[in-house]
């Protein structure tokens, strides 16, 4: 039998080994909470829609004999055609999707006596928003500037749009399509497929680079719905307010026009409601030619029950735009 001398070598070695592999367990250890925690958490708010080179989007709002919006409807009620040709969804989602908005607002000197009414309309439209929409303003006179919230291309916070809109002072002239034109650029970085500008106005337009037939062109390209809030009654003489009738038409919104008494939030409460109740479609076009050319869409709904329904929905697309969406601007923390 051998001696206890004899085995102290022997538990040494095992000990050592003991040591080593501790400090192995530990080390493996370490450097996987290291790595936890230098990773970025992944997004709650992600969205469910993948969007892919050929994907159309449709926001589209049924509403009844009386108005109102129609819940409950599938997949299956929905027949969408493009240019004659049925096509088959890939994409459907109904209700309080998020969404991000642009709010593209009028700071010419027309709007001085009604930009307190404005920044309380728009203020109610924030919070009556879901919080994880994002938000952005584009003010605009001659000039027209995209306000960075606290550097941030994105808000959810009713604070930094107020702060935002009163960044500018009501001067100069009205650069309408400009402005357009950048918070559909502006659009390209949203987080969300669903995205929408608000444009409000007294309508016309002296200052632009661009014409009208150009921001028609972009706003085709883009897939983003377009609403308008335009207020008439100022010594502009330049109001065209039927150039945002049209271009709101034309991309599945709406143009409101506030009477005499009836206050603008109201009118950014109807937008925000319209934005609450839509189905969104979604397909990728089969048996259509590559070409540029503008593409026609129709919607029909064939649900039993309910009777005649109305479909509001962009009256087309131009394909040249749907194409991958870039990286999103490094925005900071919400």
């Amino acid at each position: 039998m051998p001696t206890p001398r004899l085995l102290e070598p022997d538990l040494r070695k095992v000990r050592l080994f003991l040591v080593v592999l501790f400090l192995l367990l530990f080390i493996l250890c370490f450097t996987r909470s290291l790595a936890t925690e230098g990773a970025p958490e992944k997004q709650e708010t992600q969205s469910k829609i993948a969007l892919s080179v050929d994907l159309v989007l449709i926001p589209a709002n049924v509403t009844n004999a009386r108005g109102a919006f129609v819940p409950g409807l599938k997949a299956e009620d929905f027949r969408v055609l493009e240019d004659g040709r049925q096509q088959e969804l890939t994409v459907f989602e109904v209700g309080d999707t998020p969404v991000t908005v642009g709010l593209v607002v009028d700071h010419s000197r027309s709007m001085g006596s009604k930009l307190p009414a404005v920044a309380a309309a728009v203020n109610s439209f924030a919070h009556t928003s879901d919080r994880q929409d994002e938000m952005f303003v584009v003010d605009f006179n001659d000039d027209v500037s995209i306000e960075l919230m606290k550097g941030k291309a994105f808000t959810s916070d009713p604070k930094e749009l107020e702060e935002a809109l009163g960044a500018v002072s009501a001067r100069g002239r009205t650069a309408l399509y400009d402005a357009i034109s950048e918070g559909l650029n502006h659009l390209q970085y949203a987080h969300w497929p669903k995205r929408a500008l608000i444009i409000i106005s007294d309508g016309g337009d002296n200052a632009s680079r661009l014409k009208y037939s150009q921001v028609l062109a972009q706003a085709r390209q883009s897939q983003v719905l377009i609403y308008s809030i335009v207020l008439l009654g100022s010594d502009n003489v330049e109001e065209n307010p039927e150039l945002l009738r049209r271009l709101s038409k034309d991309t599945g919104g709406i143009a409101y026009f506030p009477r005499a008494g009836e206050s603008i939030e109201s009118a950014a409460a109807k937008i925000a409601r319209d934005l609450r109740e839509q189905y969104s479609l979604g397909y990728v076009p089969q048996g259509m030619k590559q070409t540029g050319a503008f593409r026609r869409i129709e919607v029909k709904v064939i649900a039993p029950g309910h009777g005649k329904l109305h479909v509001r929905t962009r009256q087309g697309y131009s394909p040249a735009a749907v194409k991958p969406i870039p990286a999103p601007l490094e925005t900071g923390a919400k």
